[in-house]
């Protein structure tokens, strides 16, 4: 394959996998303010403890999004390794997004309901950048590169066969 080939189709894949990481991290960014704004409304908890509980929800929902949908063609063989590497990192992006909250709310007295989901939305845009290469490279690795050659080889060795059941018997 051609080297601008070979770009086009990873910039592709790439494409897709952002895609399909955004729908996820969109849903869950939902069910995160969802659940952040229930319990500040049906609550007197404070609201940095209110936005970690909601946090928590949301990173169980895109666990579950992000092992079935978005990386569900991705290494399974570990998936203990898998879900303490996805803890691990979903707690530091919760230090960064509710980090941005805390200092907001109590570093500079910004704690009306619009400002704190301002500063809720504005953390999980700064965190969603920090877990979308964390997970990519370290939690839902690609596939080993010997099972990829494996697929490559069996592709090869079958194409030739294919190529000549489609050309016209020559008399």
């Amino acid at each position: 394959m051609s080297e601008p080939g070979a770009l086009r189709m990873r910039l592709q894949g790439l494409f897709r996998e952002v895609a399909k990481f955004g729908a996820v991290g969109a849903v869950g960014v939902l069910v995160d303010l969802g659940v952040f704004n229930l319990v500040r409304h049906f609550s007197d908890l404070p609201v940095v403890r209110a936005s970690v509980i909601a946090t928590v929800v949301a990173i169980v929902f895109n666990y579950l999004g992000f092992r079935y949908f978005t990386y569900r063609d991705r290494d399974k063989s570990s998936r203990a390794k898998e879900l303490t590497l996805f803890l691990v990192f979903s707690l530091v992006g919760l230090v960064i997004q509710n980090g941005l909250l805390f200092a907001a709310t109590y570093g500079f007295g910004w704690d009306t309901p619009l400002q704190s989901n301002f500063f809720k939305f504005f953390g999980i845009g700064v965190a969603t950048l920090f877990r979308f290469w964390s997970y990519r490279t370290w939690v839902f690795r690609a596939l080993p590169a010997k099972e990829a050659v494996q697929t490559a080889e069996s592709f090869l060795e079958q194409a030739p066969r294919q190529a000549s059941r489609r050309q016209p018997d020559r008399v």
